[in-house]
Parts: structure tokens; C-alpha cells; sequence
């Protein structure tokens, strides 16, 4: 890697904050630079950073940047993110913070596969599929991404009462003003 200073300052700043460095990229942007750092990690809840880690990370990242000469002169403008969740699973540890959420699954024979993240190992991802859980082997995988539920109700999701939702009632609302 062309930044490979650049990498080493990150890992060893964002380690201090619980984080990992995912992806890093610098691009020319006029006369400045753009420093795209993507962070990933457990966060307080074990399923990724939250805005309040990352805000950290970031000033502290800018700070690092800034007594460092890794950038020499030229301006850059700083961004850092997470993953977010349109980008593939790689590493155990992004299916492990995904349990619980639709995985989308191509693997290497051309197959697919769609279904709930039930658990995860070193080796393997379970899901459940229509009522099955079905295995697979990483090494079988050729891309897996989290598809976006948007009728899920969130408490369907084991992790709803940590996120601070409260029971949703099914009776739709109604307006209990009297008319005039």
C-alpha cells in the first residue's frame, strides 16, 4: 500500500477507541486531498461503532493527522464512516455483527441463498432460510451482503429492547377529539 505510514497511524489511533481500520483511501480533490477512513468494530451493543465512537475516533484521527507529517503540506479534508450496510461481508467479524439481519448470499458455485443470520464462527455462517438453518463455509462464499428490511418490525429483532423500542401496538391510531 502506497500509505502504508498512513495505515499504521490509523490502526494504532483507532485501536485506542475499540476500533479497526476497514478501508482507507486518499484522493486527489483540486488542490486538496480527501482522506476516506472506514472504520469498523463492536460498538457498545457488539453489532458495530456508534456515532458518538466515531466522532471520537475522528478527532482524534485529525489530531493524529495534524502532529504528524505523513500529509507534508498539501490541505486534505477528512472523512471518516462506517461500513454501513451496503457493503459485502468479509471477515467473520462482519457476519458476527450482523446476526439477527437478512444476509443475501452468492457462492462460489453461482447459487444463492437469502436468510437470517442465526449464528457465526471462524469457519462459517448459519442462516435461516424459509424455516431452515442451513451452514456455510466462508470458503463456499463468493459475496455476501445484508439486505435492508423495511417492514421488519423492530420487535421482531432480538435486539429491539436494547435499542430502546417499546412495544408496537397493532391498533392503528385514532383521534379521540370530540367534534364540535
Amino acid at each position: 500500500m502506497r500509505y502504508t505510514g498512513l495505515s499504521e497511524l490509523l490502526v494504532s489511533v483507532l485501536s485506542g477507541h475499540q476500533l479497526e481500520l476497514d478501508d482507507l483511501e486518499v484522493a486527489p480533490a483540486g488542490r486538496r486531498r480527501v482522506i476516506r477512513v472506514t472504520v469498523d468494530g463492536d460498538g457498545p451493543a457488539g453489532r458495530g461503532p456508534d456515532l458518538d465512537q466515531i466522532a471520537e475516533a475522528t478527532r482524534s484521527v485529525s489530531q493524529a493527522l495534524d502532529d504528524s507529517d505523513l500529509m507534508g503540506e498539501q490541505p486534505y479534508t477528512l472523512e471518516v464512516s462506517s461500513r454501513g450496510v451496503s457493503r459485502p461481508l468479509v471477515t467473520p467479524a462482519h457476519y458476527r455483527r450482523n446476526i439477527g439481519r437478512l444476509l443475501a448470499l452468492t457462492l462460489a458455485d453461482g447459487s444463492q441463498a437469502t436468510g437470517h443470520i442465526t449464528a457465526t464462527d471462524d469457519d462459517a455462517v448459519s442462516i435461516d432460510v424459509a424455516g431452515v438453518v442451513e451452514v456455510y463455509p466462508y470458503v463456499q462464499v463468493k459475496r455476501a451482503v445484508i439486505q435492508v428490511e423495511m417492514n421488519r418490525r423492530p420487535a421482531d429483532d432480538e435486539a429491539a429492547d436494547d435499542e430502546g423500542f417499546d412495544d408496537i401496538e397493532d391498533e392503528p391510531d385514532t383521534d379521540d377529539r370530540e367534534e364540535d
